[in-house]
């Protein structure tokens, strides 16, 4: 590594040349932070010569204010020299990469993707030789390049790509404190300020140094620069009694030297101080003669630019000298200079609205449309925070009132859907309320205003109210074309979901019906398959299909959510679980935290079907800290009802139940019956796992009664199964076989394998035919039904359980094996316990281990499972209901199995069991197959 001497940085410069020396072995990141001029872009030039000299490929961009809201202007600055290395992409990352930068044109990109892309390309570089990027004042990079930038710091391990970045002390940005090792750089120690000065500037006089010592305070910037003006005007300004701040000070030094400049030169440094980038080709472009360029000259001579030849770029040595040069133009000056780049980068829309948008001095409804539009297309790309500043502008230089409020009130509605319930969403909402008093009752502001009630004090009935007055005294004559009204269709969709009851939907399928010429497809399939699908589900299969073979290329997040929820009723969440983990990353990267959360439930829910429950618990407990921290409160709910089957799946029965009181404490004051139903359906599992049908029972008929699948409870259905087995486990077969019959009557096998697997299941508890049972087998050996783990083991117990008991040892065994094998790698623990005591009840016997002294024909098969009931504190009832038997038949095999054990009594069965029995009475892995 080639050698560079900074005086007094020695020890940062050898951090910094360590990571770059150790990247042939392994990728790295870096963040320095410090006070403006300390040294941080000395420190990365000095590593970018390091990195040069030693053969890798430097790549550089820097922040610039002036650029802060166009999306992915300081990734185009960091990867413009590889634009020739593209080809070594697979099409699509290439072509997304590519659309992001602004070298091609095309629908925007994914985030996600954009991120991937760019890992990938730098990969493929880096195998050639090491890749460095540095990143100067990243806190002023916008958004969308530093998630990508994040992305890029959390994967590089591994890889021989480092990442060096610097950003301001105090500054507060993304990517966030925490997200990469951090090398403070501080002030300068006196002993390195005073050799730094007495190199730099040998012939001070010993008054002006010591003061020029106090004034900088080891601040290197103002060592090297304070010296540079000692004139008679300076000699004034710093006097002991001056208290201009250092960066002020610095900053008007650099005015007096800029002053000095011809006017050409000066006019050079204004375009490249808002262009950005520092694109050469750019500013030739404005001036259009090949030799304008030679003003340039005349800032590098009096050392405040440098020409990064390589790159073709022009590069400020310093921060400060951007901001001098813009605060000592004239408005004129600057509106000039913001019209000659929009015209120079004409085909970048987003850069050109906000150049224009800059120079305009008043309003205009022109440019505030170009802006409008750049939100859109910024949102499509999933930035909402970019698409709210862009609204914000676009409504300040709206010359009408009412288009300055409905552009307020979109970007509120915008910022409370995508962040939460911060304050910025409310002032946006009054703000849009001062402009044009009417817009309280736009679409955009009713909608920002039912999200922040939401997500407030969570209060659905009002919310719901709020919305649907919106939409009926609108001026949009229901024209399906209008993305306000849309927009609120899906928001009442959803509030109408979370108060679960007929009367919310009236209002919504009234204004549903009204839609000219015909609801959005996505809406007319969420409007079909989420409120009661057990009633209309089945009747849109071809839009099914249509919506959900698209889903695969969809990359607005917004589309990929509603998707997936319409999805949700019919099983098939399968279909958006990789766009759903896109979406994921992109929120653990910094994306909008509404949308990760949306992901987060779809993949809870799928998880939980299918028998993830390790991935469910996690993905939940990443839910409710997403909510907490992205204020979305509303929305923990969910995620506790996860925890909280998942907990009851597993046999912690104490903690199911308290979420489920959480959840309901929480949702019945709001109003939110939705979230009040879901939390039966925990204790629901509970209380089956726990052997206690009755409260079983009584749990799933609050849901929806015997006979009956509850009109716009949708969820009722997934209860449907339990129902039907305590009912008939607590003698209440009338009740089971009217809720088989509202099963079949209402075709709910049509909706999904799932159903159809439950639906047969729920025929084979109620019935004894031997053709009801064959039909099942059936379906359990239809390619989709073991997707379900959880439901297909329970169904495959329960048909174990009635062929053992009818004398089918042999038959039940397989069943119970699969049983047993599906509980096991879920580990759902009550629900194992008894696959194993049905096993042991058919006489299997694979690898089990036998204490000394045991004789195995002590107790019957049944009797051994009965005594092993008995001994964990199950009545008689309990025990019949699990094993069809009557409470009197159980009794009497008691009375028998005593004097085989030598007790008298229940009392003295465990420790009978575990003298005579061993390890097997504790359902050990002795009947696991060897």
């Amino acid at each position: 590594m080639s050698e560079v001497v900074l005086i007094g940085r020695e020890t940062e410069l050898a951090a910094l040349t360590d990571v770059l020396a150790g990247l042939r072995g392994g990728g790295a990141a870096v963040m320095l932070r410090g006070e403006p001029g300390v040294g941080k872009s000395v420190l990365l030039d000095a590593a970018a010569r390091c990195a040069a000299a030693d053969g890798m490929t430097v790549l550089r961009a820097s922040g610039s204010e002036f650029e802060a809201d166009v999306s992915y202007a300081a990734l185009n600055q960091l990867l413009m020299p590889l634009y020739g290395r593209l080809s070594v992409l697979a099409p699509g990352p290439a072509e997304a990469l590519a659309v992001a930068l602004g070298f091609g044109a095309g629908p925007a990109p994914d985030v996600l993707l954009v991120c991937t892309a760019a890992l990938l390309l730098l990969n493929a570089v880096a195998t050639e030789q090491p890749v460095a990027l540095l990143v100067d004042d990243i806190q002023w990079i916008d958004r969308a390049s530093a998630v990508v930038l994040g992305f890029i710091g959390r994967r590089i391990t591994g890889t021989s790509v480092g990442l060096l970045v610097s950003v301001r002390s105090g500054a507060e940005g993304f990517p966030q404190r925490g997200d990469m090792p951090e090398l403070v750089i501080e002030s300068l120690a006196a002993a390195a300020a005073e050799a730094l000065l007495d190199t730099t500037f040998p012939r001070l006089r010993p008054p002006h140094r010591r003061r020029l010592l106090d004034l900088a305070q080891g601040n290197p910037l103002a060592l090297l620069e304070l010296p540079c003006t000692l004139t008679e005007t300076v000699h004034i300004s710093i006097s002991r009694d001056e208290l201009i701040p250092l960066n002020e000070r610095l900053q008007a030094l650099f005015t007096a030297r800029i002053s000095a400049l011809p006017e050409r030169t000066r006019r050079l440094l204004l375009l490249a101080a808002f262009e950005g980038a520092g694109e050469l080709r750019v500013l030739r472009t404005i001036l259009d003669t090949g030799d304008g360029l030679i003003g340039l000259a005349d800032a590098e001579r009096a050392q405040l630019v440098h020409i990064d030849d390589a790159n073709a770029r022009i590069l400020f040595r310093h921060p400060l000298i951007r901001s001098a040069i813009v605060a000592m133009s004239t408005h004129e000056e600057r509106r000039g200079a913001h019209i000659q780049l929009a015209r120079a980068v004409s085909e970048d829309q987003e850069r050109r609205a906000w150049h224009l948008a800059h120079a305009a001095d008043g309003p205009d409804e022109t440019v505030a449309r170009l802006l409008e539009t750049a939100a859109h297309r910024t949102m499509l790309r999933g930035d909402a925070f970019a698409a709210v500043v862009s609204l914000i502008r676009a409504a300040e230089l709206s010359p009408a009132n009412a288009d300055r409020g409905r552009r307020l009130a979109e970007a509120a509605y915008i910022g409370a859907e995508a962040g939460g319930t911060g304050d910025t969403a409310r002032s946006l909402l009054t703000d849009a309320h001062q402009a044009a008093p009417d817009s309280s009752g736009s679409l955009h502001a009713a909608n920002a205003a039912a999200f922040l009630m939401l997500n407030g004090d969570g209060d659905v009935t009002t919310a719901h109210r709020l919305l649907v007055g919106a939409i009926e005294t609108g001026d949009h004559r229901y024209r399906a074309d209008d993305p306000a009204l849309i927009e609120a269709m899906h928001t009442l969709l959803l509030l109408c979901w979370y108060g679960s009851a007929p009367h919310y939907w009236e209002q919504y399928f009234r204004a549903l019906d009204r839609l000219d010429p015909e609801p959005p497809p996505i809406l007319a399939l969420l409007s079909k398959t989420f409120p009661d699908p057990v009633r209309t589900g089945g009747a849109v299969p071809e839009l099914v299909a249509t919506v959900l073979a698209a889903l695969p290329e969809e990359t607005d997040p917004t589309r990929i959510m509603r998707i997936g929820t319409a999805s949700v009723y019919l099983d098939r969440l399968a279909d958006s679980r990789q766009p759903s983990w896109r979406i994921v990353q992109q929120g653990r990267n910094g994306g909008p935290p509404r949308r990760h959360i949306g992901a987060l439930m779809h993949l809870c829910l799928d998880d939980y079907l299918t028998g993830r429950w390790d991935e469910a618990e996690h993905l939940a407990n990443e839910g409710q800290r997403v909510c907490d921290s992205g204020g979305f409160p509303f929305f923990a709910w969910y995620f506790r009802y996860h925890r909280a089957l998942i907990a009851a799946g597993r046999g912690r029965f104490a903690e199911a139940d308290e979420l489920a009181d959480e959840i309901t404490h929480w949702a019945r004051p709001r109003g939110v019956a939705a979230a009040n139903l879901f939390a039966r359906h925990p204790r629901v599992l509970a209380a089956m796992g726990r052997g206690d049908f009755e409260a079983g029972y009584q749990h799933a008929v609050a849901m929806s009664p015997p006979g009956v699948l509850a009109s716009h409870v949708p969820h009722c259905t997934w209860v449907m199964f339990d129902l039907v087995e305590s009912a008939m486990r607590t003698g209440r077969v009338a009740e089971a076989h009217a809720h088989v019959r509202a099963m079949r009557a209402a075709e709910v096998a049509a909706l999904s394998p799932r159903m159809a697997l439950l639906v047969a299941g729920a025929e084979v508890l109620i019935s004894d035919d031997r053709e009801v049972l064959t039909q099942l087998e059936a379906v359990l050996d239809a390619p989709d039904t073991e997707r379900w783990q959880f439901e297909t083991s329970r169904i495959r117990l329960i048909v174990g359980e009635k062929l053992r008991r009818t004398g089918a040892a042999a038959s039940a065994r397989p069943h119970l094996i699969a049983a047993r094998d599906g509980f096991a790698a879920m580990n759902a623990v009550p629900w194992l316990e008894r696959a194993r005591n049905e096993l042991r009840a058919t006489g299997y016997r694979q690898g089990e281990r036998v204490s000394p002294g045991i004789v195995p024909e002590a107790l019957t098969p049944q009797e051994a499972v009965i005594a092993r009931l008995a001994a964990r504190g199950l009545t008689n009832k309990q025990i019949g209901e699990q094993l069809y038997l009557s409470h009197r038949t159980v009794g009497a095999h008691l009375y028998r199995i005593y004097p085989k054990l030598g007790v008298s009594s229940r009392a003295g069965l465990a420790d009978a069991l575990s003298r005579h029995l061993g390890a097997a009475a504790h359902g050990s892995a002795d009947d696991r197959p060897g």
